[in-house]
């Protein structure tokens, strides 16, 4: 490796004496450092490029320096490069960034000598079809929810998988969710959690009108559609949590798994029930 680009997350105040402590190892090393504006902020010596401009530089790898939020962020931006991703977790919650800032030098220095794992993850495409026309097109590492977007309002969905009517549900949202998007909202939802590897998508209502409207566990060759029927009112497609668009009524939100895929890097032998174990304080033997 030999180029690297870090993403940071957004004033982060620890940042303020990692990354130039960072950035000076990393060079010390013979690496080419740039980073996005949010680092730079840090250090301005070094060279900035947005999120969206990171795959034409083609780097070896990025560092990602926050919470889940900040890795999703970035997952989208390279997915379709497939770089590989390293998450450094500054003290969030973080299914997804579980390097504690301590180890990182030294999870860096195994990724050098090539002892760590590659665990690929799956994405979510999605398609916002209004008549006959795509109008928006957005990838999904955790999920994408269709929610109301009126106070104590309801939002009313038909729910299709390989075009086959599945429900109509009354509910504040519906979360089409994938494996790695199980430990997120459709958690909180009440939706299972799956693990990473599973080739499953999760359909999970969000308090539903009707109590036997349960979370369902399809699979990821599937081809899921929502349908916005009989909304008073706009309803909103979110992605990530991050990035979305007002939907009408009679607009679908097509989705299906994506060929590509986001690419972690993790030393061996933590496993993801250990993940489970410590962030959701399930406790030891």
């Amino acid at each position: 490796m030999k180029k690297i680009v870090i993403v940071s997350k957004p004033a982060k105040k620890e940042l303020e004496k990692l990354l130039p402590e960072l950035l000076d190892w990393l060079r010390k090393r013979g690496y080419e450092v740039v980073a996005d504006p949010d680092s730079c902020m840090f250090v301005p010596e070094c060279t900035a490029v947005e999120r969206t401009e990171i795959p034409a530089l083609n780097p070896d790898l990025v560092i990602v320096l926050g919470g889940d939020g900040t890795l999703l962020a970035a997952a989208r931006a390279v997915a379709k490069a497939s770089i590989p991703i390293l998450a450094v977790n500054l003290g969030s919650l973080g299914f997804l960034t579980e390097v504690p800032v301590s180890e990182l030098y030294a999870t860096f220095e195994a990724v050098e000598q090539k002892r760590f794992t590659r665990d690929s993850r799956s994405l979510l495409q999605c398609c916002v079809q209004r008549g006959d026309d795509c109008i928006a097109e957005y990838l999904a590492l955790n999920d994408m929810v269709v929610t109301k977007s009126a106070i104590a309002r309801m939002t009313a969905v038909d729910v299709f998988v390989n075009a086959q009517f599945v429900a109509h549900y009354k509910a504040d949202g519906v979360i089409i969710s994938t494996p790695t998007g199980s430990t997120a909202y459709s958690l909180a939802a009440g939706g299972p959690i799956l693990e990473p590897s599973v080739e499953a998508f999760v359909i999970t209502p969000v308090s539903p009108h009707a109590l036997t409207n349960r979370p369902l566990v399809v699979r990821d060759s599937a081809e899921i559609e929502v349908v916005v029927r009989n909304t008073p009112e706009e309803a909103y497609l979110t992605v990530d949590g991050q990035v979305g668009m007002p939907v009408l009524e009679g607009d679908r939100v097509v989705c299906k798994k994506s060929e590509h895929q986001v690419h972690l890097l993790r030393l061996p032998g933590r496993t993801f029930f250990d993940v489970l174990r410590t962030k959701l304080k399930w406790g030891e033997r």
